[in-house]
């Protein structure tokens, strides 16, 4: 991975010199060193603090205990730099440790300096009606839900997008990550009362290719996250996950979600009761702060500073209760779309596809999916229509149209007959 200077950040951890700067139990270093060293068999000080993340100053300090308690044996120099292998005391010592905890990586950083981290870092952007033109360029949609959607995102709260399912609820929601110009640093793991908490996630964290100099290395600057979830939602994915055979516990859905957002979408849809997932987000929701607890008992608070967005075509009134609905301020519904919106929307993906438009196909594409004037006409209709157009033409080897022909068989397959 590269580096080079970046645009300054709100946040920049500062790489500690010493074991005291770091703040780290020597001992959890020593471990991380004994496994690295027993994997790669021999190995220089600066290879293993290139895969611990911490400084020569500090693998200096630890490379001289190592001596002392004669864990090592040096097999020569590499220019100025040790080489060494362990001793056979340092690989049992090594192999005892590997057996509680299989993590090897990069050292982990404070508790205490990851919440300042998470706070320092809480998103505050300006936003405006041509702001989220811009974000929303490739959906159609009103100034007056512009104007909904802008003074949410403002709030810095919860912001739950409901109404009949096909109007793009869950487009919206993920577009929501786009007003995020910055990037933020996050952890590769913490420590917590001698345990190791895994945040990093390489699926849902996007690195930057060039990272920032003279930081702290334990820390990887990332475009801010944005996880989605809907029906596998369980329990489980919100709380500390202690994985038995590696011996180390991974963060939970809304943590690795800090300064970023947080989707849910089809909710009321999950396993997890959706009244059990309110009351676990009461205070998280309400305060900007969640607790999580060890499998030892030990409870301990973290900083909730992600954007929630909740989705559902669900009445919001059976999902919740008045005290909790109150909770969440900004309840935006998505309707059905007018004839108008509906036209603009064809004509947006057809040319996208290279399909040439017809405004009088567009009217008799509207009035099959509306037959009766009283249906609802749906956002998804001509995104739809215009997918199975493109299979019909290449199943006839020729160029896709918006014919009444071909529009009548994408009907025939697309809506379910009586």
């Amino acid at each position: 991975m590269t580096t080079m200077t970046l645009p300054q950040q709100a946040f920049r951890p500062r790489s500690p010199v010493t074991l005291e700067d770091s703040g780290l139990n020597q001992n959890m270093l020593i471990d991380l060193m004994l496994k690295l060293t027993l994997l790669e068999g021999a190995a220089t000080l600066s290879r293993l603090g290139h895969y611990m993340k911490v400084s020569m100053t500090i693998m200096d300090q630890l490379f001289r205990y190592f001596r002392r308690e004669q864990l090592c044996e040096v097999k020569g120099m590499i220019g100025n730099d040790y080489e060494l292998t362990l001793s056979a005391a340092g690989r049992k010592t090594a192999q005892d440790r590997y057996a509680i905890s299989q993590y090897i990586g990069p050292a982990p950083v404070k508790l205490n300096d990851y919440c300042h981290a998470v706070k320092e870092q809480a998103a505050h952007h300006p936003v405006s009606r041509s702001m989220l033109a811009e974000v929303f360029f490739d959906l159609v949609l009103s100034d007056p839900m512009l104007d909904q959607i802008g003074p949410a995102i403002l709030s810095s709260t919860t912001i739950f997008l409901y109404g009949p399912t096909g109007n793009g609820k869950t487009s919206i929601a993920e577009r929501l990550v786009r007003i995020y110009k910055d990037y933020v640093y996050i952890p590769y793991a913490i420590e917590v009362e001698g345990q190791i908490v895994n945040i990093y996630d390489s699926v849902v964290h996007q690195a930057l290719e060039t990272q920032e100099d003279d930081v702290d290395p334990r820390w990887i600057l990332c475009r801010r996250p944005c996880i989605a979830v809907g029906g596998e939602l369980v329990p489980e994915m919100l709380e500390l996950r202690f994985d038995e055979t590696l011996g180390f516990y991974s963060a939970p859905l809304q943590m690795k979600a800090n300064n970023g957002l947080f989707i849910i979408d089809d909710f009321g849809r999950q396993m997890i009761n959706p009244r059990d997932l309110l009351n676990r987000w009461i205070v998280p929701l309400d305060r900007r702060v969640d607790f999580l607890s060890l499998r030892t008992g030990v409870k301990f608070p973290i900083p909730f500073e992600t954007l929630v967005v909740f989705s559902t075509n669900l009445d919001p009134r059976q999902l919740a209760d008045e005290a909790f609905l109150r909770r969440i301020q900004n309840k935006i519904k998505v309707d059905s779309i007018t004839p108008e919106v509906f036209d603009k929307i064809l004509e947006r993906v057809c040319a996208d596809h290279g399909i040439p438009f017809d405004q009088d196909s567009a009217a008799y594409l509207r009035e099959k999916c509306n037959p009766d004037g009283k249906s609802v006409l749906r956002a998804c209709y001509p995104r739809d229509m215009v997918r199975l157009l493109q299979s019909i033409a290449e199943y006839e080897q020729r160029p896709p149209e918006l014919s009444r022909r071909d529009l009548e068989r994408a009907l025939n397959l697309y809506f379910a007959k009586a």
